[in-house]
């Protein structure tokens, strides 16, 4: 069977590197390393058409530091022009060691900043998702609660509207219950709908919500029931494309979906920015094969209603190290977090 996997590769347009590379000329004042850790570029801030830059910073890592001081520069981007990094004047670590460039000025178009890094022999270039103004437009919404009386936070984002709260109801929207499952082997055997919290443990329901199969959050599998409020849904997986899409793809999406800081997700939290509100929160998820918990704090998973193939449907993915919102398919008896969208 078809195994969910923790760790997630995301191609992402935030950043492309070239490692190591020699320049022609070497910096007149013996600063040299042996190279930059181009795939750990760590950007933070978001960059938005037509506004100043403001708190927007990206580190890069470095590696053979020899110890020099080395004096202030800057570079222009290019692609989307009006913005300068800028390096501070400072001494290199004597072995490893990071470089923080400051971005300023204001961004004339949306698209990608590109900047070309040339430091002690070496190059990197980092690119900067630049927003529409548009896209960054948000609503909260008034509260909803469920059948058993819990109350959610909602958001606007574009032409939708979602709940800003992992859902947390064991009935579905007409009083029928959803059983709670327990036991691992019996978990594991599930072809009906289900729910658990994450390691059995009821204090993980206030933050995170519940974990759901699919078997249980699926009309086409759970006697056409909504696990949702009335005027809810679980949304599509075409309805979650609508949702990253309008963030400007899901390569920067998932930053700006994330709760911002560390309080529940793992450090470092990459790109978390929650400009849209949507407080996506790392539930973690149950395994259908053995009933095993994992990944609380360090990742999301969101269910779609949409089959993939007779045994798995789509999912959407947030990720403690990764800005990028992730979407695979998984096995419908996994246990993923749920997110309703209004009708």
């Amino acid at each position: 069977m078809k195994q969910l996997l923790i760790a997630i590769v995301f191609t992402s347009a935030l950043f492309s590197c070239k490692k190591e590379t020699t320049t022609p000329n070497a910096p007149s004042n013996d600063v040299s390393i042996s190279g930059f850790d181009c795939d750990s570029v760590k950007i933070a801030g978001t960059l938005t058409k037509d506004k100043v830059a403001s708190n927007v910073t990206s580190t890069l890592t470095y590696t053979g530091g020899n110890g020099k001081t080395y004096l202030t520069k800057s570079y222009t981007s290019t692609g989307v022009s009006g913005l300068t990094a800028t390096l501070v004047a400072g001494t290199l670590a004597n072995g490893e060691g990071t470089l923080m460039y400051t971005i300023s000025g204001t961004p004339t178009t949306a698209g990608t900043a590109t900047f070309a890094i040339d430091f002690g022999g070496k190059t990197c270039s980092i690119n900067f998702h630049v927003e529409d103004v548009a896209q960054t437009i948000v609503k909260p919404g008034p509260n909803i609660s469920d059948v058993e009386g819990n109350s959610y936070k909602t958001v606007t984002i574009g032409t939708q509207t979602w709940m800003a709260e992992n859902l947390k109801v064991s009935k579905f929207n007409d009083g029928t219950i959803i059983p709670n499952v327990k036991e691992s082997i019996e978990w594991s055997k599930l072809t009906n709908g289900a729910w658990s919290y994450y390691n059995n443990d009821l204090a993980n329901n206030a933050k995170y919500g519940k974990l759901y199969n699919w078997y249980a959050v699926s009309k086409t599998s759970n006697g056409n029931k909504n696990v949702c409020p009335i005027g809810w849904h679980l949304p599509t997986d075409a309805e979650w494309t609508v949702l990253t899409d309008y963030l400007g793809g899901e390569t920067v999406a998932g930053g700006k979906m994330k709760e911002v800081g560390t309080t529940s997700w793992n450090s470092p939290n990459t790109e978390a920015t929650n400009i849209s509100l949507f407080t996506g929160l790392p539930g973690g998820v149950r395994y259908d094969s053995g009933g095993n918990f994992s990944g609380i704090g360090g990742y999301g998973y969101w269910w779609s209603s949409t089959e993939y193939e007779t045994v798995y449907a789509w999912y959407r993915i947030l990720d403690y190290g990764y800005g990028p919102a992730g979407r695979s398919d998984g096995d419908k008896g996994v246990g993923l977090s749920v997110r309703c969208l209004r009708d």
